[in-house]
């Protein structure tokens, strides 16, 4: 159990501020999505969002849950499985340092997806008002953090394209 938890059943609340003293900024760095941030724009983040404990097996968020916020994973790991037209299929395993639900949030639409937790872990709950908020706080930071999301989301494409054209080959 991590000490800086707050009470509560499920998807437990954790103090912001001192889960970056315990995690610390150098560690936080390495995370992909705060690549490059500077210290106060981390500590922005932290302030503005809202960090949840999971278990394993705890779901993040589910399909048609709203898309208004994204989350990055600081500990631990999440399985995606997207739904459509009634099924359900696993995608991929997100990592700490990844984000979960941006594309929801950037496309203006809800979940079409859940998110489970793999193991124990850690996310920052980014809301569309905090990330509306940096950009006009700390534009620099803003968009920093953008670079490193729209990188994410371009090295899932290339593995999805990769899948489609090993599919193509192997039929």
């Amino acid at each position: 159990m991590v000490p800086f938890m707050l009470a509560g059943p499920k998807m437990q609340t954790l103090e912001s501020i001192r889960l970056i003293e315990q995690l610390g900024l150098d560690y936080l760095r390495q995370c992909s999505s705060f690549g490059a941030l500077s210290d106060n724009g981390i500590r922005y983040l932290f302030e503005g969002g809202r960090a949840f404990h999971l278990e394993a097996g705890e779901m993040l968020f589910r399909p048609n849950n709203p898309g208004n916020r994204f989350y990055i994973i600081l500990k631990g790991s999440f399985r995606f499985y997207k739904h459509h037209h009634g099924k359900r299929m696993y995608i991929r395993d997100h990592i700490c340092g990844e984000e979960l639900g941006f594309v929801a949030m950037i496309a203006l639409h809800d979940r079409r997806g859940s998110a489970e937790a793999a193991e124990e872990s850690i996310v920052l709950e980014i809301s569309t008002l905090l990330f509306y908020e940096l950009q006009k706080s700390l534009p620099t930071d803003f968009g920093v953090l953008l670079l490193n999301l729209a990188r994410g989301m371009a090295r899932r494409i290339r593995e999805l394209n990769n899948m489609l054209v090993e599919q193509n080959i192997n039929n």
